[in-house]
């Protein structure tokens, strides 16, 4: 049977971390914590579940402790999780399968990452991740912030979902500090941190700057094509706080140069046509999401509801500015049939009542 080393690195959990460990410990042989300077109860519930408690002085940069982690690791495979993260019962149960039953030979097990959920639980973004390593195979994480291990080897995909249920905020520019100190001592950053860089700057209000970036890593091609095609996206958000409309459109439809679109590009082309009231455009845009297939292994990031309820919900509205209650309502009533407790399915609903629809 295969053997497990959680490892783990932590710092200031207390909220979250035995909520964490109480889910993993059953498919967990060892569990390897690496502190990276708590000063609240982190330890004291960590050695509820472990004595294999490591204290790693932060350095600016989160593969450094991650491999710290995984260099104490005894087991076959290492499994690493967040404080925040959590296994569901059936995660574990399937994880449970993959030790007795996987490939000695497997090199990574990809993951589901569930980090957004609607108002029923339903994951509203996700995306794998690799999260079981062979030990052995030597891997080693790379990237001071997003760290990653780059998958190779024998690749197995896995339905085992981890669920990400944040408590508190990370702390307020973390990463653009991290990658601003970098660029003070001369590091050169790689197409994937100029990606996440940018997102930083985007999110910090720098649109400017950001769109530089984004504009060079497109034009260039440069780092994994999911990256590009969401920094198309991004690009569009720089340029929309920009109030440059007609430049964030022509930011989305070059992600259609990295391929046939995802359901996610097609909903936000829908949303652009949808605000400038061009109708049928948007009806055009919402209808190809529907149709689109699911892409959740490309390695992008993933909104199911962009395959379902969200064009749903956005055809009902365009076919209610057109003047068709009725095939409104109807596209209103498909919604809810995926989401019955949605507010703004229930909210359309009444509103197609008084109709008479």
């Amino acid at each position: 049977m295969n053997t497990i080393s959680l490892c783990m690195i932590v710092r200031d959990e207390e909220q979250t971390l035995e909520r964490c460990l109480r889910s993993a410990a059953p498919i967990a042989d060892e569990i390897i914590l690496v502190d990276t300077g708590s000063v609240d109860k982190t330890v004291e519930i960590a050695e509820k579940y472990t004595n294999r408690i490591y204290h790693f002085a932060w350095i600016d940069d989160f593969a450094a402790a991650r491999n710290a982690s995984f260099d104490r690791a005894q087991c076959d495979y290492c499994l690493w999780l967040d404080a925040d993260d959590v296994l569901p019962e059936a995660s574990v149960r399937e994880i449970e399968r993959l030790k007795r039953e996987m490939e000695p030979d497997t090199d990574i097990v990809m993951m589901p990452y569930h980090t957004a959920f609607d108002e029923d639980g339903a994951p509203v973004f996700t995306y794998y991740r690799e999260r079981l390593i062979r030990r052995a195979a030597g891997m080693r994480w790379v990237g001071a912030v997003h760290e990653v291990i780059v998958p190779q080897g024998k690749i197995l995909y896995s339905t085992a979902a981890v669920e990400h249920h944040k408590l508190k905020p990370a702390e307020p520019g973390r990463n653009r500090r991290i990658f601003e100190r970098m660029l003070e001592r001369g590091d050169v950053l790689d197409a994937r941190q100029r990606f996440y860089y940018a997102r930083e700057l985007r999110e910090a209000g720098e649109t400017a700057r950001a769109a530089a970036i984004f504009e060079q890593l497109i034009d260039r091609r440069e780092g994994w094509t999911p990256n590009l095609i969401d920094a198309c996206g991004q690009l569009c958000d720089c340029y929309a706080a920009q109030g440059e409309r007609q430049k964030a459109l022509l930011a989305l439809l070059r992600a259609l140069s990295f391929g046939p679109p995802r359901a996610e590009l097609c909903c936000r082309l829908g949303a652009w046509f949808l605000d400038e009231n061009q109708l049928e455009t948007a009806v055009f845009w919402y209808k190809t999401a529907l149709e689109r297939p699911a892409d959740d292994r490309s390695g992008g990031f993933v909104n199911p509801d962009c395959r379902g309820f969200i064009p749903l919900m956005q055809l009902c509205v365009c076919y209610d500015r057109m003047g068709d209650h009725r095939e409104a309502a109807r596209y209103n009533e498909l919604a809810g049939a995926m989401k019955p407790l949605s507010p703004a399915y229930l909210y359309n609903r009444q509103y197609f009542a008084d109709k008479g629809l």
